[in-house]
């Protein structure tokens, strides 16, 4: 087995270099060998730590809400989504960190945010009737 370390850099205009006793030289990378759909199968099944998930196994995993994907398709800050949506910044640092998974009545609320987020915000801003 090669224990030899790589040290590499991306640069400021993207290309990618080596560094080599304290210097930069260009790092020439290789196109991955493309895979059938077959191929990348195989290889899968045959790698005890790539093998495919069962049905029972997909059952028992945990479903921790995409909190992060989310404000970011909103394209907003956790600061900005936080405060939008009437959620503690902290506490949106903890789920999208994974220190901690929102309860059932948050992933519900988080469902709704995706599916109309600018109707739960003109709802929240809504001013209540007096009556």
């Amino acid at each position: 087995m090669n224990s030899k370390i790589t040290i590499a850099r991306i640069r400021a205009d993207g290309t990618v270099v080596k560094i080599v006793n304290g210097r930069e030289r260009k790092l020439t990378l290789r196109a991955p060998r493309p895979m059938t759909e077959a191929q990348i199968s195989a290889a899968a099944a045959a790698d005890p730590d790539a093998r495919p998930m069962t049905p029972e196994e997909w059952e028992a995993a945990p479903r921790v809400p995409r909190v992060r994907s989310l404000r970011r398709a909103l394209r907003l800050t956790q600061e900005e989504f936080a405060a939008r949506y009437h959620i503690p910044v902290g506490t949106l640092r903890d789920w999208e960190q994974g220190r901690t998974e929102p309860d059932q009545p948050t992933r519900a609320y988080l469902k709704v945010i995706a599916v109309d987020p600018e109707g739960i915000r003109r709802s929240l801003e809504a001013k209540p009737e007096r009556t």
